[in-house]
């Protein structure tokens, strides 16, 4: 979903080439798109415009290079007319007359296209027919009754868009993965205890991995005789806020804290993730879809309702090449099958018990969930194709190197951080306290130059200590230095030298912020190129929900890092392992990977529970396609001890 809120073309830069960036042009071009569409323009100019926005987006090249050298025609879905018109933006920092178009919507329209399942032509066709152009009359439209006489709404549609309006009004936002998860798996255990239930998963963006989570949607397989005993069963769970609705196969609910009871059974996640968890979201609420089908059906819906959209078109069309048709409800011979539908149809369905039969109808590997958005998977997955990873498990983690004790803000001493490492079974874990330029609200939280040789002492007596007596672990004395705005480093170059490893973080977001693309990125490749840096903390400075992180190219940092490391010099990029940030996006992990750049996994632990904040890292990074091999810090101590010249 496009978000609308205060559209705008951006405003070029004061110097350049370049006057507008890859990133600027992307998101200026996917906002085009959905213009158009309520404009009415052609559906091939719209579907140019999105084109040409992923295109961008996936461009690991230069963009300004590339515009110089006049080969953007070259990129794969930008044709001569975009081109033009990119090169333009680049060049110039103009946009032609895309000013106009903007001008022309009405605002309230780009706010209607935000509402769940109403995208940009039935808007317009609305505005058309009924006059509606905002969130406001377009509830009173469906309140009225005018929305469903329309041709091709209905009924369910006008009750749709009241759902989502409200949904709209109530969460603007999405929930942390945490959340989203914990309520999730707490659901999905309740209900595969019910009596009736042979089957149960969730799906969906929480099986997914998405770093924020939508709505949830459960899987139930019962017998049709159970169908409705089962649907009474969850009707009457605790922690049931509201019931939004429910037929003979769906249950729509919204959940409140209480329905994770007393523990997460069987979850995948442990019972300090959820202590955890209570602790910072204890009031949140969650809407969720139960879907109750039959057994024999259960592997389609399982599949179709976990997504991606994007992944769904790509296996249906990989269906029709073979002469089936694939659904939630079965994959059918298009012979066979005929003009039947829904579950009519699935007397016909190709027997599959699983998932995996499903893909292997269709010549290809079982595709892992969290994979599943058109990311290359399909053409991995096929039988001549390069092959899906063997993707990391949160078993493979030794250690992390990105953590805090009492010495800056955290809540915990050495020895007490160490016994929860050890507790997890890890080999190592790097201490990185804030450098002593950080200050917060007046407060400094960073540790000064002075008093880093006595936590180096400590660090080196427990070190001692675990090795006279045969244990298999070691504290690793770094720090978190701070980035600064011009790209140099807190600390001076001795001090730096001598920790054992230098998270360099951006925390000054502020000036970062009101920054341009280009020389942030400058500043930080000048940090990253610095001879003590080690991992790059927190890349953007994100704060899931919160904040925006400040404007960088990451695929030329990136790029810049895997130089170094092919030099012999170690340079990681951090995945951010706490739920409120995850960052890297995920969407990067496979470019770090292709450039040869460690990816460590790092939960910026604070407290002794924030280590088990690892465990998300580890879901972003399969998501990225991310096997062990590809991060650091699945390797063991005395590796990493050789890695950091220790």
């Amino acid at each position: 979903m496009v978000k609308t809120s205060g559209w705008s073309l951006p405003g070029p830069r004061a110097q350049g080439p370049p006057f507008l960036t890859k990133s600027q042009i992307a998101a200026a071009l996917e906002q085009v798109a959905v213009l158009l569409e309520l404009d009415g323009a052609n559906r091939f100019r719209v579907i140019a415009y999105q084109n040409a926005s992923r295109a961008l987006a996936s461009l690991e090249e230069d963009l300004l290079a590339v515009v110089e050298e006049d080969r953007i025609t070259d990129v794969k879905g930008i044709g001569k007319g975009l081109g033009g018109l990119i090169t333009e933006a680049v060049l110039e920092g103009t946009w032609g007359d895309l000013p106009s178009l903007y001008e022309k919507i009405p605002p309230g329209l780009m706010e209607i296209v935000e509402i769940p399942g109403l995208g940009p032509k039935r808007a317009r066709t609305m505005y058309e027919e009924l006059g509606v152009d905002s969130v406001e009359s377009l509830k009173v439209a469906c309140e009225m009754g005018h929305v469903a006489p329309l041709s091709g709404f209905g009924e369910k549609s006008q009750q749709k868009y009241l759902e989502g309006i409200e949904l709209l009004r109530r969460y603007q936002g999405r929930s942390r993965m945490d959340v989203g998860l914990l309520y999730g798996r707490s659901l999905e255990d309740k209900i595969s205890s019910m009596p009736g239930v042979v089957l149960s998963q969730l799906a969906g963006s929480a099986r997914r991995r998405r770093e924020t989570i939508g709505d949830l949607d459960i899987v139930v397989g019962a017998l049709p005789k159970d169908h409705d005993s089962v649907i009474q069963s969850i009707l009457e769970l605790p922690g049931i806020a509201e019931v939004k609705g429910h037929g003979e196969s769906k249950v729509s609910l919204i959940l409140e804290s209480n329905v994770l009871g007393d523990s997460l059974g069987e979850s995948s996640m442990d019972a300090n993730l959820a202590e955890a968890f209570l602790e910072r979201s204890s009031d949140a609420t969650i809407d969720a879809q139960v879907r109750i089908v039959t057994p024999e059906t259960f592997p389609f819906t399982l599949a179709y309702f976990t997504g991606s959209k994007e992944h769904n078109i790509r296996m249906r069309q990989a269906a029709i090449d073979r002469g089936l048709r694939l659904n939630e409800f079965g994959l059918f011979s298009e012979e066979d099958a005929g003009d039947s539908i829904g579950m009519e149809a699935a007397k016909y369905t190709l027997e599959c018990s699983t998932e995996e039969d499903i893909y292997a109808h269709l010549g290809m590997k079982w595709v892992p969930p969290e994979l599943r958005e058109d990311t290359g998977e399909i053409e991995a997955a096929l039988s001549e194709g390069s092959g899906l990873p063997l993707l990391i498990e949160p078993s493979d983690i030794r250690g992390a190197l990105h953590n805090h004790t009492i010495a800056s803000d955290g809540t915990a001493t050495l020895e007490e951080m160490a016994a929860a490492a050890m507790e997890l079974g890890w080999e190592y874990l790097g201490i990185a306290d804030h450098s002593e330029v950080l200050n917060i609200g007046g407060r400094q939280i960073g540790v000064p130059a002075e008093d880093l040789a006595s936590q180096s002492e400590a660090i080196r007596d427990l070190n001692e200590h675990w090795r006279d007596s045969g244990q298999d672990f070691r504290l690793l004395h770094g720090s978190e230095c701070d980035i600064l705005v011009d790209g140099s480093l807190d600390y001076d170059d001795d001090t730096r030298n001598s920790l054992s490893h230098v998270i360099g973080s951006v925390h000054a977001l502020g000036s970062w912020r009101n920054r341009d693309e280009l020389t942030n990125t400058e500043a930080l490749i000048r940090a990253i190129e610095d001879p003590t840096f080690t991992v790059l903390g927190h890349p953007t400075g994100r704060i899931l929900q919160g904040r925006e992180g400040f404007s960088v190219d990451m695929h030329a940092v990136l790029r810049r890092m895997g130089e170094l490391n092919s030099e012999g010099h170690l340079k990681a990029v951090e995945i951010n392992a706490s739920p409120y940030r995850l960052d890297l996006d995920w969407r990067l992990c496979k470019y770090a990977r292709d450039q040869g750049v460690p990816v460590c996994i790092n939960p910026d632990a604070h407290d002794t529970n924030g280590l088990r904040d690892y465990w998300y890292g580890v879901q972003i990074a399969r998501k990225g396609w991310l096997s062990a091999v590809d991060v650091l810090n699945t390797r063991s101590g005395a590796e990493i001890e050789s890695l950091l010249g220790i």
